[in-house]
């Protein structure tokens, strides 16, 4: 099994919630499982004034429970802490001095990664910063630097952030990270594709009718009130998880599994996606925000009863919408994004609907039997992939009943699924940027929204519908779909639907 090499990871923002609730116990369970080499370091930075021991014990609650006492305290020696005005240049000098001396205590080579848990105004600063102390340069070691998102809240702050980056680093430095991509199941898409001879050769415009992506949560924005009304659906959701996923699903095949060849092909659906045009917004894109009512006899507060949220709120809580990629593979197949707070479930699944049989052979009562099949990649929760296909029913005649084929990763039950941030940490410290994103790629699916955004913006005849808490959005989602059909609505278990749903 391969460790990275030995290195310090300095985290901005070490004292924010981001840090305790997911990066700590994430690098901590790497640590357990011997993923990280000996010699290892993290130093929190953060204007709060803490000693190393301070640091340490403010993050010891959030250390995983079930793993040995002994490997964690062990961890914790590995933890350090300098205090440091993030905004501020001058102070530069005393974290170059503080890496310098880890580095020496050590016996540590320069090697650095520099994680940016911070708010996003800092995200240019930071870089700034450390290039007038030296610390972005690779001249003993590599310099690495992790973005969080939201990268830009537009197409031009996007831009603008990128060239700010570009000036004090060089792409192959900067890894701008998307949880999303570090979920098991979403790298399993690649390999369910282009592994097996029974999904590429269909998996295209003349087999594929429609592909759907779902991500719905049941909780509401949970006292973010503040943060979520300058944000909205499209821009905390599908600018970058929900149209990473479309990339996945939509791409050609890599020349070879490695960074830039399976990031080029992302990049190409990106570019590939069908601008909508101004007239087309209205009936493309639905936009809801949910309302009042009753959940499990529970009075719910509607989105502008929620702390922080303007009472005329018109950001959206709820957002579907239907577009097209222009290219040789998926011309003329509709895909349909759906993401929102407050709905029955917390899902996120990829459905590729396959396109019926031109032969009619089996009726039941003069009516043709019709089954739909379908490829369901799930992401979370209850991770696997269910295969909906047509059988005969037992007896006589042809009755064709649906069934389904799955694979749940909790049956593996001697593996334990990485986390996200597990992954994606351990990516970066292996020098991997597969997973992350591209300057490029990310310029690219700001451009496709833009335009959506601005007509927000510029037309408030635009609507945005209301829908109760719990439901599945607005009913004009539904007019999405062509035809008669419809969403699917999934539960929270993968392959039980039609019999036992959980919600």
């Amino acid at each position: 099994m391969n460790t990275p090499e030995s290195h310090i990871l300095v985290i901005f923002g070490a004292s924010g919630d981001l840090t305790k609730r997911k990066l700590i116990p994430a690098i901590c369970k790497l640590h357990n499982g011997k993923r990280l080499p000996e010699k290892f370091a993290i130093l929190g930075a953060s204007r709060t004034e803490m000693t190393d021991e301070e640091f340490r014990e403010s993050v010891t609650d959030f250390l995983p429970k079930d793993d040995d006492q002994c490997k964690c305290d062990e961890f914790l020696e590995k933890l350090y802490y300098q205090p440091l005005g993030t905004a501020d240049a001058d102070e530069y000098g005393k974290l170059k001095d503080r890496l310098e001396e880890l580095k020496e205590k050590l016996d540590i080579p320069g090697n650095y990664i520099f994680y940016l848990s911070t708010p996003p105004k800092l995200y240019g600063v930071i870089p700034a910063n450390l290039a007038s102390v030296g610390l972005n340069q690779q001249e003993d070691g590599y310099t690495r630097l992790i973005v969080e998102k939201p990268f830009g809240n537009n197409l031009e702050t996007a831009q603008k952030l990128n060239k700010e980056l570009l000036n004090y680093f060089d792409e192959k430095q900067i890894y701008r990270i998307d949880h999303y991509l570090g979920k098991e199941t979403v790298q399993n898409m690649l390999v369910a594709r282009f592994s097996n001879g029974i999904f590429e050769p269909i998996w295209n415009r003349n087999f594929i009718e429609r592909v759907e992506i779902s991500s719905a949560e049941s909780l509401g924005v949970e006292g973010r009130g503040g943060y979520y009304d300058q944000s909205g659906a499209m821009r905390d959701m599908v600018q970058n998880h929900l149209l990473q996923l479309v990339g996945m699903v939509g791409m050609e095949p890599p020349v070879v599994a490695e960074a830039d060849a399976i990031r080029n092909e992302t990049l190409k659906v990106f570019q590939s996606l069908r601008p909508l045009e101004p007239e087309e917004i209205r009936s493309n894109v639905i936009r809801g925000q949910y309302m009042e009512s009753r959940i499990k006899n529970e009075q719910v507060k509607g989105y502008r009863g929620e702390k922080g949220v303007d009472p005329e709120s018109r950001t959206e809580t709820f957002l579907a919408m239907k577009f097209y990629i222009d290219n040789w593979r998926w011309a003329g197949v509709p895909f349909y994004l759906r993401t929102g707070k407050k709905l029955p479930t917390r899902v996120t699944e990829v459905v590729i609907k396959f396109r019926p049989t031109p032969h009619h052979l089996f009726q039941e009562d003069g009516v043709t039997a019709h089954v739909t099949n379908q490829l369901i990649i799930r992401i979370q929760p209850d991770e696997g992939i269910l295969l909906k296909f047509g059988l005969k029913e037992p007896g006589a005649g042809f009755r064709v009943q649906p069934v389904n084929m799955d694979f749940h990763y909790s049956d593996l039950s001697d593996v334990e699924l990485p986390t996200a941030y597990e992954r994606l940490l351990l990516d970066c410290m292996m020098g991997d940027q597969t997973l992350y994103l591209r300057g490029d790629a990310v310029e690219a699916a700001w451009r496709f929204v833009q335009p959506i955004l601005n007509a927000w913006e510029e037309n408030p005849s635009l609507p945005i519908y209301g829908y109760p808490a719990g439901s599945w959005g607005p009913q004009e989602a539904d007019d999405l779909i062509e035809g008669e059909d419809t969403w699917r609505y999934p539960c929270k278990n993968l392959s039980d639907d039609g019999t036992y749903c959980e919600l």
